[in-house]
């Protein structure tokens, strides 16, 4: 496999995702995959994620947010793929 087939994933959470330790349990679920990225509340109450690895990655990384217990937070998910832009080094909460 060549290093070509990295993306870059953009989450925006809707519902009741500040303030209940979603962006700390996004971080402890992101040691367990290879993946480099962000999370940060908005100002509008949604939290943004994103995140650059393979495709694979990101989408188990996905589920596993979910299935870290922050699934019952999540109203909505808006998820936009695009091709791995790179800079990012491991994952940090900003903002």
């Amino acid at each position: 496999m060549s290093g070509t087939n990295r993306y870059r994933m953009q989450v925006l959470y809707s519902g009741h995702v500040q303030g209940v330790g979603f962006r700390y349990t996004t971080k402890s679920v992101a040691q367990g995959f290879e993946v480099t990225g962000t999370v940060r509340n908005l100002p509008d109450g949604r939290v943004e994620l994103i995140a650059e690895g393979t495709r694979e990655e990101l989408e188990a990384f996905r589920r596993a947010i979910r299935e870290a217990g922050l699934d019952r937070f999540i109203q909505r998910e808006e998820v936009t793929w695009s091709e791995a832009v790179g800079g990012l080094q491991g994952f940090r909460i900003v903002g």
